[in-house]
């Protein structure tokens, strides 16, 4: 099953995509239906208005969710590309909701950074409440997977070793389109990529990651309560724009496009923010 938060004319609502139209489940987004015990199969039998697929207006998929958890350095090719060592435990850092665009939105470049880099991610949704959870547990916490893609402002980032003020600039991280829950996907590693303007940047599988799902989610209930509609980007693989040489940083006007084989893509324009008070 595929979900979305859509934008409508009278507000968000959340929808379950099939092949030709996107059904409403009665709720408002999909933090609000992964809070009802029964989403799923609720989910399932919605039969509310429909919307044609094509020109679909996608919501960032969890417009408000409680908690934006980030893992860094979780992919072994990106380890090595940025000269580290594969870590012992995950590096944990977050974002804030108005970070979020959706899947199809600019994404807004900020005129205070020049070292603006892409990083494409498997992200999850956690769909149910879970705290100190076993592999079981924590499997079945998720509700399913989507597409991140953890714009950094690196300037920002490396100005201190916390990463929080590089990560989570307004307008600047794209979540969507759909989420796909985990029996629509095929065993193993997926293909996870990123372009610009064509150009492939990043090319890899999700069977690089240092820490899979299962694992995070383990491992950040035992510090908190992962609560329904909770997003958990994993990581980035090698290929990002501040480990070439020379870098490659997001511009205004560069199309970036996130892919995630079996999930979909989020295709976003880089935009310069307009400086206060300028004309419009």
């Amino acid at each position: 099953m595929r979900l979305a938060t859509i934008r409508t004319a009278v507000g968000t609502r959340a929808v379950r995509v099939d092949a030709d139209a996107a059904v409403e489940t009665g709720e408002a987004d999909l933090r609000a239906l992964l809070s009802r015990e029964d989403w799923a199969a609720h989910a399932a039998a919605a039969a509310g208005p429909t919307h044609p697929v094509e020109g679909l207006d996608y919501a960032p998929l969890v417009p408000s969710p409680e908690k934006i958890i980030c893992v860094g350095l979780n992919y072994r090719d990106h380890v090595l590309e940025m000269g580290n060592q594969l870590p012992e435990y995950p590096t944990v850092f977050a974002k804030f909701a108005p970070a979020l665009v959706g899947a199809y939105d600019d994404i807004e470049l900020p005129t205070v950074s020049t070292a603006v880099d892409y990083e494409a991610e498997l992200t999850l949704v956690i769909g149910r409440p879970v705290r100190d959870a076993d592999d079981a547990t924590a499997a079945a916490a998720i509700a399913g997977y989507t597409i991140l893609n953890d714009v950094s402002m690196r300037d920002f980032q490396n100005r201190t070793k916390q990463f929080l003020q590089g990560k989570t600039f307004e307008h600047s991280t794209p979540l969507g389109p759909v989420l796909v829950t985990p029996d629509e996907l095929p065993e193993g590693g997926w293909a996870i990529s990123s372009s610009l303007d064509g150009e492939v940047m990043q090319d890899s599988t999700t069977d690089q990651l240092v820490f899979g799902a299962v694992e995070l989610v383990k491992y950040l209930s035992a510090i908190l309560t992962l609560n329904p509609g909770d997003v958990i980007a994993t990581g980035t693989p090698g290929g990002v724009g501040h480990a070439r040489k020379p870098p490659r940083y997001l511009t205004d006007g560069t199309e970036l496009v996130t892919s995630i084989a079996g999930i979909g893509e989020c295709r976003n324009t880089c935009r310069l923010k307009a400086r206060a008070g300028s004309a419009t």
